[in-house]
């Protein structure tokens, strides 16, 4: 079938291509970016290895992410992010009937914020956020302000 587009489609425009390099995987394995940026060496969860794991990295990359798309928010709603503005994010590698999968909890911290205008802000940076819709309907996530 022909894709045709219309005056309505706009074209996408990547702003940035992450390019990593790993070997070996998670057991003792390692990533490298291309620009030499991170250079890191894997191991399994919760083993006594010197590396990190994708859940971590996942867990970080979400949670930066998902501060910028605060700040976006905030700047539309006229709302100042604080500095000290952090998220606690938890990612667990799960196992049920022999398949492996992920589940999340993203906790919020709005120091100086009122509660409704942080749920705000957590709201629709959730709607936002590549990482929350990349997962949106494949795993359990729990946003929480704390």
């Amino acid at each position: 079938m022909e894709h045709t587009t219309t005056a309505m489609t706009q074209e996408k425009k990547v702003l940035y291509t992450a390019q990593e390099h790993t070997t070996g995987g998670r057991d003792g394995g390692s990533s490298r970016s291309s620009d030499g940026r991170l250079d890191i060496k894997l191991s399994v969860p919760g083993t006594p290895g010197s590396g990190t794991n994708p859940e971590q990295l996942f867990a970080a990359g979400w949670s930066a992410c998902f501060i910028g798309a605060m700040k976006i928010a905030a700047g539309k709603m006229k709302v100042k992010v604080p500095a000290d503005a952090a998220i606690d994010t938890e990612v667990d590698l799960c196992l049920k009937d022999d398949a492996y999968f992920l589940q999340a909890r993203l906790n919020i911290s709005l120091p100086g914020i009122e509660r409704e205008v942080a749920q705000a802000l957590a709201d629709a940076a959730h709607q936002t956020c590549p990482y929350s819709k990349a997962t949106r309907g494949n795993i359990d996530v729990v946003i929480s302000l704390v």
